[in-house]
């Protein structure tokens, strides 16, 4: 049998159940066809690079399957008639990885970061110590006086 990672973007006003339930039915196609998912993993609400059905968000999915091309061709079929489903993508790697997901680890990352800044005070702002009312003034038309 052959090794796939398999992406797929769930609509962003489905509930995050609503998402569990859709990897359940598609994991489900999969061992009925022979196959196995050996790791599952939900990336949560994520923002869209572009609109994709009207939607700037969606609920991202990650399932490492270990099943016949057969099993995979009835999974992505079943996608396509969903209409949760906006985007899938199957790759065929040699192995599957073990652990998170680089995905996962970002985000936990990102999340150390955060609580680093709010450790320390960081409000933001780009390091600007200046107030707005230290920009010196724009001239406006009413100041040149010759205007009618």
């Amino acid at each position: 049998m052959a090794l796939y990672e398999h992406v797929f973007l769930a609509r962003q006003d489905v509930s995050g159940q609503q998402v569990d339930a859709l990897i359940e039915q598609f994991k489900g196609v999969i061992e009925q066809n022979g196959g196995k998912v050996s790791k599952i993993e939900n990336w949560g609400l994520k923002s869209l690079a572009y609109r994709i059905n009207k939607n700037r968000k969606a609920h991202y999915a990650l399932l490492n399957i270990d099943a016949p091309s057969a099993a995979v061709v009835e999974m992505e079929r079943q996608m396509r008639i969903s209409e949760d489903v906006l985007r899938f993508l199957t790759v065929r790697v040699e192995e599957l990885e073990d652990g998170q997901s680089v995905m996962l680890q970002k985000r936990d990352r990102d999340d150390r970061r955060r609580r680093d800044r709010d450790d320390r005070g960081f409000e933001g702002g780009g390091g600007r110590d200046r107030d707005r009312d230290d920009r010196p003034r724009r001239r406006r038309d009413d100041d040149f006086g010759d205007n009618d």
